[in-house]
């Protein structure tokens, strides 16, 4: 009998744990397990990439009523005379808006929230929350479930969340699954009484498809070296070094230009920060691109300017492309970059990456290293899709 697998996620938009689900649901067995998918908000640009034996779950109209405009959701709760529902409503949105740290604003209004939701009457054999805060809440207090799992797929403490509002969460979790090395070091020291439940399961890349799709033709200037970074448009990801690194190879008389992939909030500030310094020819904001692979094939460095990373799929990519990689020195960088073997770790500030690229950039005998050295690489995905097995089936 097939096991009934339940994942959990806010949506499929662009994000390093949404392609991981993703890549993930096309490489299970479907032979043995029935798969349900929670979105929050069910939209993203990896939605039609989601294999069709995968069944999307829609939450309830009280839900959808609550994540409406502010002032439709409490007139219509008024009116069907549920005060409580439109009380909560307007909490919830008193602790998004008026609490800065926005994981923090997510995690205190959860409750308010849950209020809303309809617990599914289906029990899973497996639940899994596939991203760190909401998703965990939600199975832990919304889903019947023999096994629950939460998923973090970033450095725990760069997530600046609330530790004792979790600790009870993930408690009453059975695994505690993350995506590197340090990261689990980390989630270990932050929560010593979870130790044993934390499980590392690296994310799930497929070469094959990914050099597939890197066959697909797109247009950049080839007539100079190009850099590529890819990324939410967000302080983590540290574009802002990036626009002042560019300042300053500029001012050297390098010639090339740097393209990112990505959108988010932080956009205005990138397009201001790039007509400040005169970087329109030099730095190229393409937003977001449902295949990215064909950047990555063409571009000359793949860079990773990142404060702070789980693990990157965007740099395994990158390596599974045999692409000449430098990024900065975050926490879970080494997990991923042997420094001058298979990339280039450089310090967290603009001249640091400044200067990586500069020499890299003239330096073709060390790009072709770094790409011969990537090549004889090997990231299995065979042994990844067994990993997660035995962490559903609860054989680890």
């Amino acid at each position: 009998m097939k096991q009934q697998l339940l994942f959990v996620l806010p949506s499929l938009e662009a994000g390093g744990g949404e392609k991981s689900l993703v890549t993930l649901l096309n490489c299970i067995n479907y032979e043995l397990y029935d798969v349900d998918l929670i979105l929050f908000a069910p939209k993203g640009i990896f939605l039609k990439q989601l294999p069709q034996k995968v069944r999307l779950l829609y939450l309830n109209d009280d839900y959808k009523t609550f994540t409406s405009g502010l002032s439709t959701a409490i007139f219509s709760f008024l009116k069907q005379g549920k005060l409580g529902l439109a009380i909560s409503r307007l909490l919830f949105t008193l602790k998004i808006n008026g609490i800065k740290n926005k994981g923090k604003a997510e995690q205190y209004s959860w409750k308010h929230l849950k209020s809303s939701i309809v617990m599914p009457s289906k029990v899973y054999d497996v639940a899994i929350g596939f991203l760190e805060k909401s998703s965990i809440y939600f199975v832990v207090d919304c889903v019947k479930a023999k096994r629950k799992i939460g998923f973090i797929h970033n450095d725990y403490v760069k997530l600046n969340l609330d530790a004792a509002f979790d600790l009870p969460y993930f408690k009453k979790l059975d695994k505690i699954a993350t995506v590197s090395e340090q990261c689990v070091a980390t989630l270990q020291e932050v929560f010593p009484t979870q130790k044993d439940k934390m499980f590392l399961q690296y994310n799930i890349v497929s070469e094959a498809l990914i050099h597939k799709m890197a066959e697909e033709p797109v247009i950049i200037d080839t007539t100079k070296p190009s850099l590529l970074s890819i990324g939410r448009l967000h302080p983590q990801k540290g574009f802002d070094i990036a626009i002042e690194a560019t300042a300053l190879l500029k001012k050297q008389g390098l010639n090339f230009v740097w393209y990112i992939i990505g959108e988010g909030a932080e956009r205005i500030a990138l397009e201001q920060a790039i007509t400040k310094n005169g970087l329109e020819k030099q730095v190229v904001l393409l937003g977001i691109k449902e295949n990215p692979y064909p950047y990555i094939k063409q571009a000359t460095i793949f860079v990773q300017p990142s404060r702070y990373e789980g693990k990157s799929i965007a740099l395994d990519e990158a390596k599974l492309l045999h692409k000449p990689i430098v990024v900065t020195n975050f926490t879970t960088a080494k997990d991923q970059i042997t420094h001058l073997k298979n990339g280039v770790i450089c310090d967290m500030d603009a001249q640091s990456l400044a200067n990586a690229l500069a020499d890299l950039l003239q330096n073709e005998s060390m790009q072709k290293d770094f790409s011969i050295h990537l090549s004889k690489e090997s990231l299995d995905a065979a042994a990844d899709i067994t990993t997660f097995y035995q962490l559903i089936d609860g054989s680890n």
